[in-house]
């Protein structure tokens, strides 16, 4: 969608469909999941877990941490990821009520 037609859509729909568009490939699902169940941060076990490329897994990494569902820190020469619990939370929330408020109105 091009830049100019973004403003005639709410802020909450523009938000929504720039999540979803995140959360549209399936390696950015493995990576969120791979995370959401260690009990700490991940480091270096990406590559092995996921089977992509470390500059792909990068890139992957780099699009989940925009839209802040992931928080980093530099370690060295490591940059360690886990998940943002609040934003986490936060999004649970606003797609509980996008779906939650959909009429069930089928033909």
């Amino acid at each position: 969608m091009g830049v100019t037609k973004t403003d005639i859509f709410s802020t909450r729909q523009n938000e929504l469909a720039q999540v979803f568009k995140v959360l549209g490939h399936p390696a950015r699902i493995a990576i969120l999941e791979y995370i959401s169940h260690q009990d700490s941060c991940i480091c270096n076990d990406l590559v092995a877990e996921i089977g992509l490329a470390q500059a792909t897994i990068s890139q992957h990494l780099k699009e989940l941490k925009r839209i802040g569902l992931l928080k980093g820190e530099i370690e060295g020469k490591r940059m360690c990821y886990c998940i943002d619990v609040t934003k986490w939370n936060a999004l649970q929330t606003i797609l509980n009520s996008f779906f939650n408020t959909t009429k069930q109105n089928c033909c």
